[in-house]
């Protein structure tokens, strides 16, 4: 069970039927709308698109031999406003769908040197921040602020590499005092969890790319409870977004083996600033006793009297 978007080839919808990418099932909309030749260049594109879903119109057009205009109006028959827009869902449509050996072996196939790796997904890490500011709805922070002070518990649930998102905003909600909860452990522990939960309750649930099928059975679980759900996902079409009753778009875009978690975690960092700010006095008086603590408490290390720094 892997919490990486760019685990598995395919997405299913835990029957075993293949759940279309939002560009798929666009063409698939639009296909009588498309001549033969336009249709071959849609489907080269999705074949392709580990080495397409970054390129821009021009070099799109460059790749596949045709002038970018013809780019341009197949992508509006498709029903995108703009080649942004297209090329947004061609991205979602990559990361949801390669695995981890194929996403480093596309890598190692460009001709960088490790510094250059390195480089480039530090470079895609501030590219993920850069889109969660410039499209975070930030009424949205403080609306599941609000959410999360008015609720009896807050179950976080996330779950393999996501366990590290999961427990960061639990234990950050704890230190403010909510009564916050990141479930370990095996499904049957985590499904005791869901269904002690009641409207009084809200569960947040954080999985990318095909998401994992805990995570969304959680969602699923909650809801029919009729407990709240949030989301943190990268994608519009995935199954938290489409089962949560509300959830932010967070990217997790990486030329790694492994999905990029910069941009969550600073939209988690987000939920904590809203929520010790929507009550500041509260907070404050939560945080008081911390303060000595931090000042003399055993908790740290002190450095012996007289050492003067040598180990040896």
């Amino acid at each position: 069970m892997k919490e990486n978007g760019q685990k598995k080839a395919r997405n299913s919808d835990g029957k075993g039927k293949r759940i279309p990418s939002a560009l798929e099932a666009r063409f698939a909309a639009a296909r009588n709308q498309l001549n033969p030749r336009r249709q071959r260049l849609i489907r080269a594109i999705l074949d392709s698109a580990d080495e397409t879903c970054f390129l821009s119109s021009r070099e799109m057009a460059k790749r596949f031999h045709i002038d970018a205009t013809t780019i341009l109006r197949t992508t509006q028959v498709l029903g995108y406003g703009s080649f942004a827009d297209f090329a947004t869902d061609l991205r979602t449509h990559f990361v949801s769908r390669i695995t981890p050996y194929t996403a480093l072996k596309a890598a190692t196939n460009e001709k960088r040197s490790i510094t250059d790796h390195v480089d480039h997904s530090l470079e895609k890490a501030i590219d993920n921040l850069n889109v969660l500011k410039s499209n975070l709805d930030r009424q949205r922070v403080i609306d599941l602020a609000k959410q999360i002070k008015r609720s009896r518990q807050v179950l976080v649930v996330g779950l393999d590499f996501a366990t590290s998102l999961s427990y960061y905003l639990a234990y950050g909600l704890l230190a403010l005092g909510f009564n916050a909860e990141a479930p370990i452990g095996s499904s049957g522990s985590l499904q005791y969890k869901v269904e002690a939960l009641t409207s009084k309750d809200v569960l947040v649930a954080i999985s990318f790319g095909q998401c994992l099928r805990d995570t969304v059975d959680s969602v699923l679980r909650a809801r029919k409870q009729g407990v709240p759900t949030f989301g943190i996902t990268d994608s519009e079409t995935s199954p938290i977004a489409r089962y949560c009753d509300a959830y932010w778009i967070t990217p997790v875009v990486s030329p790694s083996f492994l999905n990029s978690y910069v941009a969550p975690m600073a939209a988690i960092s987000a939920i904590h600033v809203a929520c010790a700010h929507i009550d500041p006095k509260r907070s404050l008086n939560r945080l008081r006793p911390t303060d000595r603590e931090y000042a003399s408490g055993h908790r740290w290390y002190r450095e012996p009297k007289g050492f003067n720094g040598d180990l040896l």
